[in-house]
């Protein structure tokens, strides 16, 4: 990340999130993506870091946040899919037998206790009953798999993508702490950790270094000794080692977290002797605490603390996320504080015309990056007021204000407050526009919204061109060398004006390769490789396509769940076209549902939309309402999605121009699920009171074995699972004859899978 840092990645304070439009989220997380997937590259790949550990940990926060508000707006790019970075070349590569994940995060207090209580939600755990966790530094070196076969070091491999690392066994055996051969091991054994330098020995590195050449800090060194292609150089660095994790074994090192931590030391691993077992998250916090004070004391570098929970057989029940174990959380150390001055404010507009305010801030080092920009959301957050309308910060935002910068947990500084003492005479309030700064169109504030939106659509240019950047990019049709940049470049020259135009641009200029070819900083190769991109791009998935389309509230993981349940784009539009007078009977129940009781608690106004909505759908046909129902009852699908999908497939400008793109595609139908279970590529419903698992644990499962788990049952659901006080959705299934299973039958279908 370059200098002044972040860009206009986002205000990210708790109130902020909690205010974030589906519009705005969409657009921070497809910046964010290309962050942290640079920062990757440069930490795990370059060991060149472009970022602080708190800068990068405040982008995977703020990622994070957005994916947990809005679930449909996952992109396949997400930071939250990606662990590390692509192996670097010069260095062999090696497949982990077992992925090298990250981990989650937690800033504070409250962060820890949700992750007890979401683990004890989880396995349905009382919050009084017994829950021992394992606590150790975490280590800021890099990680490394060693993998031994019958006691002998076979080969080491870096982290990697998670997937794939770096062969990097020859440095590895130069390091002491890495034992060469094992005695009473397993037949296999993985073992992890961490290569790092230690605070002395990093010293006498930099003061021996050449040329006055010296590291920044001993992560850097550590990371860069270990990948050197010439292992007499990494012999000649004081790199150490920490055993913290296994991957793959051939036999149990343990029952429990500590105990295998103790079984490594004893085959001859070093151990960090910080690590300790805590009960519960109040002895988890106490000895973060001890750890936070005495860190200095440690002799190496550490960002936070790791918890674990200690059962090992419980953390096999927990599981994992994508990227993530359930069962474990790594609670980082705050970051800093800042004060500056706030010189101006700008609006940019979005790909659906969110007016989104920008902060120009007197440049400021926050946490080791200097600072200058900083998205401050919407025109009630400059206002002062959060999204229930009570006051933050004391007070609103002025240009020539001295605010104060929070960076913890944040992708750019939020204002944590104005220093009303030294507000220079004579401030204005800030009178946010109502018409758009790019067009002149109206931008009106919807009921129920929280951000203004230019009507100009297609017709205002930063809309289309950024509706033309979320179409090319990674995550939807991804077509190599039409970056940014470049789509900026052709639609100035009016080349490109609707997604369409991709596609006919070589035959809307005759020989459009030598058009291309002819602009300065090309040349024909890379036109033609152009091309032979955009060809590619014509058979894209169809979930990327429905991604690529730009509608709002429609992410990545969305558009999978939407292609899996229709398959083609005919059907997915048909069924669309037919819920629209349903649609329209929602909003116009929600809108009269919010005139008539804007004040009233959320519980309220979702009893009074089921109430008026039932009046509005006498007038609703049968199949609307069915394609609506079937619509809003994919797992994952809400009517706000439902609702942004009917819209754009209903306003006739917006149609036009998706069926003038598709008229240009023939999108492949979703990847076919692997038939490795006998519930993969099925469509499953639970309902009633499970028993013997959590709700979230059977859905993971599920999905584990490549169901697709659905809320509602339709003719399309294939398997009902019903427990105890299953009621609408049992009785459907009977009526539809689909199969159903008690929850022990369930158990049974996939015992063994």
């Amino acid at each position: 990340m370059p200098e002044g840092g972040t860009e206009t990645a986002g205000n990210n304070a708790d109130v902020a999130v909690a205010d974030l439009t589906r519009d705005t989220a969409t657009v921070e997380l497809a910046r964010l993506a290309d962050i942290l997937t640079e920062a990757n590259a440069a930490y795990h790949r370059d060991d060149a870091p472009a970022l602080t550990d708190a800068d990068y940990d405040a982008l995977k926060r703020r990622n994070a946040a957005i994916e947990a508000r809005f679930p449909d707006l996952g992109r396949e790019d997400s930071p939250s899919e990606q662990v590390g970075a692509a192996p670097a070349e010069g260095f062999g590569k090696i497949r982990h037998a077992l992925p090298m994940l990250s981990l989650g995060n937690a800033f504070d207090a409250a962060e820890v206790a949700d992750f007890d209580t979401r683990i004890r939600r989880y396995l349905d755990l009382e919050p009084d009953a017994p829950l021992a966790y394992v606590a150790e530094p975490k280590i800021d070196g890099l990680s490394l798999s060693l993998r031994y076969e019958h006691g002998a070091l076979v080969h080491a491999a870096t982290r990697g993508d998670g997937t794939v690392g770096e062969d990097v066994t020859a440095n590895a055996r130069t390091i002491a702490d890495i034992p060469q051969t094992l005695t009473d091991a397993p037949d296999i054994l993985e073992v992890r950790g961490e290569v790092y330098m230690s605070h002395a020995d990093f010293a006498a590195l930099n003061e021996a270094r050449p040329g006055g050449r010296v590291f920044a800090n001993p992560r850097n060194a550590a990371a860069g000794s270990l990948r050197q292609l010439d292992p007499a150089v990494t012999a000649a660095r004081p790199l150490r080692f920490f055993a913290y994790a296994w991957g793959q074994v051939s036999e149990p090192l343990a029952d429990t977290q500590l105990g295998a931590i103790d079984r490594l030391a004893a085959l001859g691993f070093p151990t960090n002797p910080e690590t300790a077992r805590c009960d519960g998250p109040d002895a988890l916090l106490a000895r973060y605490a001890d750890i936070a004070a005495r860190r200095a004391e440690l002799g190496y570098d550490i960002d936070g603390v790791v918890y674990k929970v200690d059962d090992l057989a419980l953390q096999a029940r927990l599981g994992f996320r994508s990227t993530t174990p359930r069962w474990a959380i790594a609670h980082k150390f705050p970051a800093e504080t800042a004060w500056t001055r706030l010189l101006g404010i700008d609006i940019q507009v979005g790909r659906t015309g969110a007016l989104s305010p920008v902060a120009r801030l007197e440049p400021v080092t926050v946490g080791g990056v200097v600072v200058s920009n900083a998205t401050l959301h919407n025109e009630d957050y400059i206002a002062g007021r959060g999204a229930d309308g009570q006051p933050i910060r004391g007070s609103d935002l002025r240009i020539g204000d001295r605010v104060e910068i929070y960076r913890a947990g944040d992708v750019i500084p939020k204002v944590r407050d104005v220093d009303l003492t030294v507000r220079p005479a004579g401030t204005q309030p800030f009178v946010f526009p109502d018409t758009c700064p790019e067009c002149g169109s109206p931008a009106p504030r919807e009921p129920g919204e929280s951000v203004r939106r230019c009507a100009g659509g297609l017709i205002c240019p930063a809309q289309r061109v950024a509706r033309l950047k979320h179409l090319v990019a990674r995550g939807a049709l991804d077509i190599d060398g039409l970056g940014d940049k470049e789509v900026e470049r052709f639609h100035d020259l009016g080349w490109l004006r609707e997604p369409a135009d991709v596609f006919t641009l070589e035959a809307r200029h005759g020989s459009g390769l030598q058009t291309v070819a002819n602009l300065e900083g090309w040349g024909e190769t890379s036109a033609a490789n152009l091309f032979r991109a955009v060809a590619a791009a014509r058979r894209q998935a169809l979930p990327r396509v429905l991604f690529g389309l730009g509608i709002r509230h429609l992410g990545a993981a969305a558009a999978r769940d939407l292609a899996r349940h229709y398959l083609s784009w005919p059907e997915f539009a048909a069924a669309v076209d037919a819920a629209a007078p349903a649609a329209r009977a929602h909003r116009a129940a929600e809108e009269a549902v919010l005139a008539e009781r804007a004040a009233a608690q959320a519980e309220d106004r979702r009893a009074r939309l089921a109430e008026v909505r039932t009046a509005q759908w006498a007038c609703v046909p049968e199949a609307a309402r069915a394609a609506w129902d079937e619509l809003t009852g994919i797992d994952g699908i809400g009517s706000t999605l439902a609702l942004a999908v009917c819209d754009a497939l209903q306003a006739p400008q917006e149609r036009a121009a998706i069926d003038a793109l598709l008229a240009e595609l023939d999108p492949a139908p979703p990847e076919a699920t692997a038939d490795a279970s006998p519930v993969a590529g099925k469509t499953v419903v639970f309902t009633g009171t499970l028993e013997k698992m959590t709700r979230a644990e059977a859905k993971a499962r599920a999905e584990a074995l490549g169901a697709k788990v659905s809320g509602s049952v339709s003719a399309r659901t294939d398997l009902v699972v019903a427990g105890p006080g299953a009621g609408s959705k049992a009785a459907k299934a009977t009526e539809l004859g689909i199969q159903t299973l008690d929850e022990d039958g369930w158990l049974a279908l996939i015992a063994g899978a």
